[in-house]
């Protein structure tokens, strides 16, 4: 003679629990792997940045060029 009974609205809000659990444990997982996929990939862009020789510009813009500021009338 049981003294507690599990009843059909439990036994599914217990799979329910379980299912939602599971889904953020492997949605943990694939976020870590992202997350160490994209570090590695920004370590190897990085490195290959430090490698490459750093470039002069061709000419610099000239100190006493006149620039001014148009603002439409409206």
């Amino acid at each position: 003679m049981p003294i507690i009974k599990i009843t059909g609205q439990g036994l599914s809000a217990i799979a329910v629990s379980v299912a939602l659990l599971w889904g953020c444990i492997i949605g943990e997982g694939v976020t870590a792997r992202r997350a160490f996929s994209e570090r590695a990939k920004v370590l190897r862009e990085l490195s290959r940045m430090q490698r490459r020789p750093r470039t002069q510009p061709v000419s610099s813009p000239s100190p006493f060029a006149r620039h001014r500021a148009r603002v439409a009338a409206g």
